[in-house]
């Protein structure tokens, strides 16, 4: 991964005493915040730990070196540095002057969303959760510059606080072609997602902190015009999102519903049940728990329904294990039980249909594909730069092949090859067994390469 911090540039507008402590430190490259407070020692926070930058405190005078030579600080208290992505945010006392500084560093990672690319070459709207300070902002930073310049999007940012592309007019080199809107007050960031949308036909729209009702129904608009989302919000995990009034309806809201007696009992369960209440803004939710580790949701409507149910529902855990490398897991979140007609609780085991584990065959005759080295495939309707990065993480030798005769195998998705009548009739002819995937997922690979061996 490569990391544009612009450091320097913050550095030299702190007091001289911290520009040497700070030049020096070993641990520069992981730092994180620094915390200026009247009366106390200045704090650096890293990654693995905080500590002390000085043994000197913070003076009126240090605090005003500072604010002199950033941006003017808005309604939010927030301010910035030219050309850079840190944010300056402030505390005031009763008499509205800055008795404190918090300067966060930002930064523009290229690759830090290698582990999730497959869910956007799916095209599906993407929810980023996570607790403040995960690094929200700067994956969506990333995902809109993916989207804009290695997958030829129209994207436009919606930048309320000027942290996605920064605080000058002309937006940070970190969005890549992505065109940035910036919003004047945050109250307002509603009405510029709907605006975007109107004066701009934008294929993606990049959203950071949803937070608001009117935020969340503008998003369910902007769904339902056919846009793609890709937003981040303030939560641990997907259950309190449902519980919360003010954001539920970004994953398709919670109602109240009365059974009928037969039914009730048919279900075993009592006559008023929660249920989902529309389709889900957002489809896919990657939960940010670990700086290495993320929880990926990838059917947010199956995940919500099977939850409001108290039953087993999947979630993916994919790790970061080095630079080049990372894991994908599947696993059951938790084990619920399902009370019977008799009131005994025995395991819910029923079969759960789910798009992770989905591989369906064209033919079926075929129950192995020849066992060469390495695999010759061709593709249809999928990206083969995905194919290529995925059989790589894999492990697998392979040639993909523009000759569908030469092939010793074809991969494609579901709903192109069915309409393919020619390419059915000629695999079939040639012995070439076909694959089918319902969608573009690491997970619907994997699967194949356990059938492939």
């Amino acid at each position: 991964m490569d990391s544009d911090t612009d450091l320097e540039k913050l550095i030299e507008n702190l007091p001289i005493f911290l520009q040497e402590k700070l030049n020096e430190h070993t641990f520069r490259d992981q730092l994180i915040e620094i915390i200026l407070d009247l009366g106390r020692r200045p704090e650096v926070r890293f990654i693995q730990h905080p500590e002390f930058l000085s043994q000197k405190i913070i003076s009126w005078q240090d605090l005003d070196y500072v604010i002199k030579r950033v941006s003017k600080f808005n309604n939010e208290n927030r301010a910035g540095i030219d050309r850079t992505l840190h944010r300056i945010s402030c505390i005031r006392n009763r008499q509205f002057l800055i008795n404190g500084l918090s300067c966060r560093i930002g930064r523009a990672i290229s690759g830090t969303i290698s582990i999730i690319r497959d869910l956007l070459e799916s095209g599906k709207s993407i929810l980023i959760l996570g607790k403040p300070g995960t690094g929200k902002t700067t994956i969506i930073r990333e995902i809109g510059r993916v989207l804009a310049d290695e997958m030829e999007k129209r994207v436009v940012i919606i930048d309320t606080a000027n942290e996605i592309a920064g605080e000058s007019d002309i937006p940070h080199p970190g969005i890549g072609r992505a065109r940035r809107m910036q919003v004047p007050q945050t109250e307002l960031q509603h009405q510029i997602m709907i605006e975007a949308v109107e004066n701009h036909m934008p294929e993606v729209i990049v959203i950071d902190e949803i937070g608001t009702e009117l935020e969340v129904l503008a998003a369910r608009m902007l769904a339902e015009k056919g846009v793609q989302l890709v937003g981040t919000t303030h939560g641990n995990c997907l259950e309190n999102l449902l519980k919360n009034p003010s954001l539920s309806d970004l994953v398709g809201g919670i109602q109240y519903v009365t059974l009928s007696d037969d039914e009730a009992k048919r279900r075993g369960t009592q006559k008023s049940i929660l249920e989902r209440k529309s389709y889900p803004a957002f489809e896919i939710i990657v939960q940010l728990n670990e700086l290495n580790s993320w929880i990926v949701h990838e059917d947010i409507k199956t995940s919500v329904d099977f939850l409001l149910r108290e039953r087993i529902y999947f979630e993916q855990t994919r790790h970061f294990q080095s630079v080049e490398k990372f894991q994908i897991k599947c696993q059951n979140s938790s084990r619920f039980f399902e009370k019977t007609r008799t009131g005994i609780n025995t395991p819910f085991t029923s079969y759960i249909s789910n798009n992770w584990f989905m591989l369906n065959k064209l033919n079926s005759q075929y129950n192995r594909i020849p066992n060469s080295k390495p695999l010759i495939i061709y593709t249809y309707s999928i990206s083969t730069n995905f194919l290529k990065e995925a059989f790589r993480k894999i492990g697998i030798k392979f040639i993909l092949t523009n000759n569908v005769e030469r092939a010793s195998l074809i991969i494609g998705l579901k709903k192109h090859l069915k309409q393919n009548l020619k390419l059915k009739e000629l695999s079939k002819r040639k012995k070439i067994p076909i694959y089918s995937l319902n969608q573009i997922s690491i997970y619907q690979l994997t699967k194949l390469i356990n059938i492939v061996n």
